[in-house]
């Protein structure tokens, strides 16, 4: 049996039942296809993939491609669209199966069915690799996904799902050959861009599985997660494992494995506890995804609430370039752009403002931090997006914070602004009016 692999969130050769099914072939075609649709502009004057994603997926590839070398494989990284390559592919090297990680996005299950309608071929499988839970295993249907999660954690621990049913695929140590050599078109794709600032975070499973190992055991942070969490900008305050979990070279089950060993050789406290706690937010967005699909792009959100769908494109500006009247949002998304990340109090503040004092279409925000953070997760960034916004998985509605108040309690002294460069010069007001638009008529 031929069979070409799809990588696409799955960046790895540990814990993936996806690779370990595909292993059990003749001949094995690795593919990774760069879209270059990510990068044009797109409805929400943003483009998918920014430089700093494409930095960190780039160099996950690399790993990955290095991984697979000693195993007689090799990565084709084509640049061109999916529905386009993949066919092609199939057709070239006669597969008869296709195979990749199931992915909680709308528009990339219409790839995956396009697919299915284009090649005429008799096997096509999906499997859970980017979840704690396959989804047999919830405890609940998925139509039957509660709306908040703390009913979803609860309904998980009552089941005592805490530690069953993930079951770690072994890392793979041989893979069957490709089907031949063909010279792919990766030189293609765009320019890595150079960083303007040192970056804490390469990408790769070497990489992924080297911070997990440090943050439990090497600086034993996990020991006072709950405590450092919402700490602005320091390194070892938080686990900084999202940028690995999203592009799939780090498994959220190995993780959640280790906080288990770690509570066994160590200490189980409230913190270590913690972890696993946004492990399971994390998997309650990737089912709420799946449940819900394209509402999770609307306006008006799973809660199918009304809310702002005005653009003030100065204010936009002034929020992306970090201009704002308030330098706490400022330094947050100065950042962002400098460096791919913010920590996770800091997005909150950043979204609070955006929808709340500059009163926008929170659908633009979310665009922003898609192609701007490193760690963008579809599921967790819309689904974080409408919960603060009123119209998502938030019982309590519309989230206010207010943005003082926050600055005195986590930037007493301003160590953040001033680091971040957050007094703007010349901030861009609420009111500002082009001449041009003056008088209306």
């Amino acid at each position: 049996m031929k069979t070409l692999y799809w990588f696409t969130r799955d960046l790895r050769l540990h814990d993936n039942a996806a690779l370990l099914a595909a292993s059990k072939s003749d001949l094995l075609l690795c593919v990774f296809v760069v879209d270059p649709r990510w990068f044009a502009p797109g409805p929400m004057q943003t483009r998918t993939m920014g430089g700093h994603r494409w930095r960190f997926l780039w160099q996950s590839l690399m790993a990955l491609e290095r991984s697979l070398r000693p195993l007689g494989q090799r990565l084709h990284i084509a640049f061109g669209e999916p529905e386009t390559v993949l066919p092609e592919l199939a057709r070239d090297y006669h597969v008869d199966r296709i195979i990749r990680s199931r992915q909680p996005g709308t528009r990339e299950a219409r790839q995956w069915q396009r697919l299915k309608d284009t090649v005429p071929i008799p096997v096509f499988q999906q499997f859970e690799t980017l979840s704690l839970f396959t989804e047999n295993a919830l405890p609940m249907a998925l139509a039957d996904l509660p709306d908040t999660f703390s009913q979803f954690r609860k309904q998980v621990e009552a089941a005592g799902a805490r530690h069953s049913d993930r079951l770690r695929i072994r890392t793979l140590t041989a893979l069957p050959p490709p089907p031949g050599f063909l010279e792919d078109n990766r030189g293609d794709c765009p320019a890595i861009p150079e960083p303007h600032h040192p970056l804490a975070f390469t990408g790769g499973e070497p990489a992924g599985l080297g911070r997990l190992n440090q943050f439990l055991y090497t600086d034993h942070g996990i020991a006072r997660y709950k405590e450092t969490r919402n700490a602005l900008d320091d390194w070892n305050a938080s686990s900084k494992l999202s940028p690995w979990l999203a592009n799939g070279c780090l498994s959220v089950r190995e993780v959640a494995e280790s906080i288990a060993a770690y509570e066994t050789a160590h200490t189980r406290n409230e913190s270590t506890y913690w972890l696993w706690f946004e492990l399971l937010w994390r998997e309650y967005f990737h089912w709420y995804a799946l449940k819900h699909g394209a509402r999770l792009f609307l306006r008006d959100g799973v809660q199918r609430k009304r809310r702002q769908a005005t653009f003030y494109g100065h204010r936009f500006k002034a929020w992306c370039e970090g201009n704002t009247e308030y330098p706490i949002i400022n330094a947050a998304m100065n950042q962002l752009r400098e460096t791919g990340y913010m920590s996770n109090r800091a997005r909150q503040l950043a979204a609070s403002c955006f929808v709340n004092e500059l009163e926008l279409d929170w659908r633009f925000g979310a665009a922003w931090f898609e192609e701007q953070l490193i760690d963008y997760d579809v599921a967790s960034n819309y689904g974080n997006w409408q919960y603060l916004a009123g119209v998502g998985a938030d019982p309590r509605g519309l989230r206010q914070f207010n943005l003082e108040k926050q600055a005195r309690q986590y930037d007493p002294v301003g160590t953040f602004v001033d680091r971040w460069g957050g007094e703007a010069r010349q901030p861009v007001g609420l009111h500002t009016v082009d001449a041009a638009d003056w008088p209306l008529t």
